[in-house]
């Protein structure tokens, strides 16, 4: 009986010693970043972008001016909005965020739309109840998540959807579809 509760502990001290090893470290990341340009200079293809040469990476490659300016708003629906993603900013590669400024005018939004490349692909939008201009910054899960609007891609398709398609669609009459595809 000794012998097996000295064989049991002798086995304790073993795993005890042996696990914070087996769980201490981590595996060596494939890369930390990848700042993504579009010419090829010796570089290699990650995520849709070449990756620049990591000694002449700089903080610049990771800054984006322009935030703080608010868009033009005088369109029709009283929105602009500034993205931020890998085509403009570099150093986004690989790392799977982007970012938006949008800025709304009184009663102004930023129509139902959808991103085909973020987990956010439900339709939604955004509106301006207030009175005064409004600005809100969002967060993307994709370096570029892309967007489609919906009323842009539905009314004013290339080539055009048939009006009597779209009207028995939304219930509408097949005159006024014309007239929102004329719009567009």
């Amino acid at each position: 009986m000794a012998m097996k509760s000295l064989t049991y502990f002798a086995v304790l001290y073993l795993l005890a010693l042996t696990l914070p090893l087996a769980i201490a470290s981590d595996p060596s990341p494939l890369q930390d970043f990848c700042v993504g340009v579009n010419t090829p200079a010796n570089g290699v293809f990650v995520n849709g972008k070449f990756c620049k040469d990591p000694m002449t990476v700089s903080a610049d490659d990771f800054y984006f001016p322009g935030l703080n300016i608010a868009g033009n708003v005088n369109n029709a629906v009283g929105s602009n909005v500034t993205t931020v993603n890998v085509n403009n900013l570099g150093g986004l590669n690989t790392f799977g965020i982007s970012l938006v400024r949008i800025d709304y005018a009184p009663n102004g939004q930023n129509p139902p739309h959808t991103h085909p490349r973020a987990t956010e692909g439900l339709i939604h939008f955004q509106f301006n109840l207030g009175h005064t201009p409004a600005v809100a910054i969002a967060a993307l899960s994709s370096q570029n998540a892309g967007v489609i609007t919906i009323a842009n891609t539905v009314f004013g398709s290339n080539p055009r959807i048939d009006p009597n398609v779209l009207a028995r669609a939304f219930q509408m009459d097949p005159n006024v579809v014309r007239d929102l595809q004329n719009r567009f």
